[in-house]
């Protein structure tokens, strides 16, 4: 460390190999993990939390207040667990009294110029590319993927595995496993190919695509067809999660694509 051309304030708590580039800004009430780098012109405010081997490249923001004129100044975090890449110019802001912090889990991705609000929750290996932006409360499950210039609404819940295609605008839920494209933005089918690159046999990846295709394919609305899942198909761990997710989904899921008439 011991960067004459950066600023530590004294009560920040640094690990002895986190390295620190010129021009870093970094201050107080802030904890930064062992092997962590911090490139030039990083500026990482009061309440966060960095964790181990973490690389942050030039131009990053983390921990600024919310963007949300309801902050009233309230003690609130940003934490960020081990191994996660923050890339340039990306922002993170901390949480308000809804969560009381923003959350980056281990492993995550966050491409240049994406923008993190306050209060969400980013699942562990998750990948937002280039110039995603996610509104307040936003919660992303493990292993998600949001194409490059995806902005996503406040309070939107997008599960695990699912991917969603570059430019999108993502105003409902995005059920686990699942593809979305096109706007509205819709479900195309299921992450078949980053199932199959997780570790998903054939078997599983099938039982999968045939949940959706009652949710999705058979006119069912989707009440009709959580209870037909429910009552006939075979219970799993996948069945189960994809179950409480649209059940408990607060802004609705996605809608199927329909080609249309004339």
């Amino acid at each position: 460390m011991n960067q004459p051309l950066a600023y530590v304030h004294p009560q920040a708590k640094i690990a002895k190999n986190v390295v620190i580039e010129p021009f870093v800004t970094i201050d107080k009430d802030v904890e930064i993990g062992e092997g962590t780098w911090v490139a030039s012109n990083v500026t990482i405010m009061e309440g966060t939390r960095i964790g181990k081997n973490c690389k942050i490249f030039p131009g990053a923001v983390i921990g600024a207040i919310p963007q949300d004129l309801k902050f009233g100044g309230e003690y609130s975090t940003v934490e960020i667990e081990d191994n996660v890449t923050i890339r340039e110019c990306v922002t993170i802001n901390r949480g308000t009294k809804d969560r009381d912090k923003t959350v980056i889990k281990n492993g995550v991705l966050l491409m240049a110029y994406v923008h993190v609000a306050h209060d969400c929750l980013i699942g562990e290996h998750a990948i937002l590319a280039n110039s995603v932006n996610l509104a307040g409360h936003v919660t992303i499950g493990e292993f998600a993927i949001l194409g490059g210039g995806s902005l996503v609404h406040q309070f939107v819940t997008i599960g695990k595995h699912a991917m969603i295609t570059g430019g999108a605008l993502v105003r409902k839920d995005v059920p686990p496993y699942t593809k979305a494209a096109r706007e509205p933005l819709s479900y195309v089918g299921i992450n078949s190919i980053g199932l199959r690159r997780r570790g998903f046999v054939s078997e599983k990846i099938n039982e999968i695509q045939g949940i959706y295709r009652q949710i999705y394919l058979k006119g069912h609305n989707t009440s009709q067809a959580i209870s037909f899942v429910e009552a006939e198909l075979k219970a799993s761990k996948e069945r189960d999660e994809i179950i409480s997710f649209v059940q408990e989904s607060k802004r609705g899921i996605m809608k199927g694509y329909f080609s249309p008439k004339g």
